[in-house]
């Protein structure tokens, strides 16, 4: 009896590491691992096993992403090959590029071990730009923390439409509600030599984020940052007010992609029962902040217009304009004030 058990060991070891050493898979497959485990799991642990394999097989660049993306598309993430190309780049130090040049550089242990750590936290539906701390936008690198929302292509939308309303301004004055990364600010000051902006954040984690991230873009002496409830600490009367404000209502809010919903902070996303809440909020305190003729700019959610529009009427605002975002959705409303609000 024994005897047989000794046999059975050695053709279960026999077999384990022929599939770490002969396979190319980064899963190892159930019955290995649960053989494994039947040995007394001397070798592996669940959350040990992707390590362990790291040290044992040289891999390239191009068999690591392979299989990194076989798991991304597996859990249906929409940009699985973006996804492990960014992840595995930023794991050794070098952009994208060096992906596609060099397909066949061999990593070194510790390489693999950081990757496969941050794919499983990537397979968990942790975005990206969190994982890295970091996101482009306008062209520009921002830091992001999970204080704030992660920066989106369609607020660039936003950010043309300001810059092209401001064409004629020789000096213009910008205020900025809701900042969070300090984005638009940071973006409309690196178009602008000559825009004077102050942005506002209930957030004094996300202000602190901002201010950083104007620094590192070399426009923080043209950017003040205020902590406090969308107008509570301006003072001043501003030419242009821009916001992204929150709008998802709170039903859609349920029905949002886990790594928003269960990452990205509930507050920069949520605008009560109907997802405008904010921009009447930002509609109405604005008229005692704007100079004559002065305008706002807002980004809202798909389906919104109509009920903004009418919004916008209602408190006196004429020259109300959309801008359609890259999928024909209609993503930012300018409108201007009609009357005189402050001297």
């Amino acid at each position: 009896m024994i005897g047989f058990l000794g046999y059975k060991k050695r053709c279960l070891l026999w077999l384990f590491w022929s599939c770490v050493f002969a396979g190319t898979e980064l899963e190892l497959k159930d019955s290995y691992l649960n053989a494994a485990r039947g040995l007394g799991n001397q070798y592996f642990s669940d959350t040990g096993k992707d390590q362990y394999w790291a040290r044992c097989q040289q891999v390239n660049c191009s068999q690591l992403l392979e299989q990194a993306i076989g798991r991304f598309d597996a859990m249906g993430l929409s940009t699985p090959g973006l996804d492990a190309q960014v992840l595995l780049a930023y794991c050794m130090g070098k952009d994208r590029s060096f992906l596609y040049s060099h397909p066949d550089r061999e990593l070194s242990g510790d390489e693999v071990e950081n990757f496969l750590a941050l794919v499983k936290r990537r397979e968990r539906g942790e975005p990206v730009a969190y994982i890295m701390r970091s996101k482009e936008f306008w062209s520009l690198l921002f830091a992001v923390t999970p204080d704030v929302l992660i920066p989106r292509p369609d607020t660039e939308i936003l950010v043309d439409a300001v810059l092209e309303l401001l064409e004629r301004y020789r000096e213009v004055r910008i205020l900025e509600i809701g900042t969070g990364t300090g984005a638009i600010s940071v973006a409309l000051a690196s178009e602008l030599a000559r825009a004077y902006i102050t942005a506002t954040d209930l957030s004094q984690e996300a202000i602190s984020v901002a201010r950083m991230n104007a620094i590192s873009n070399k426009v923080a002496d043209r950017i003040s940052f205020l902590c406090g409830d969308l107008f509570e600490p301006v003072v001043g009367a501003y030419d242009v007010i821009v916001s992204n404000p929150p709008y998802i209502s709170e039903s859609e809010f349920k029905l949002l992609d886990p790594g928003v919903r269960d990452y990205e902070p509930r507050l920069a996303l949520v605008a009560g029962p109907d997802g405008t809440e904010v921009h009447r909020k930002i509609a109405l305190g604005s008229k005692a902040f704007l100079k004559e003729n002065g305008w706002i700019a807002m980004e809202l959610g798909a389906g919104q217009a109509g009920r903004i529009e009418k919004m916008l009427q209602d408190l006196d605002y004429c020259d109300i304009t959309f801008h359609r975002d890259y999928a024909g959705v209609e993503r930012v409303v300018l409108a201007r004030i009609r009357r005189l609000s402050v001297g």
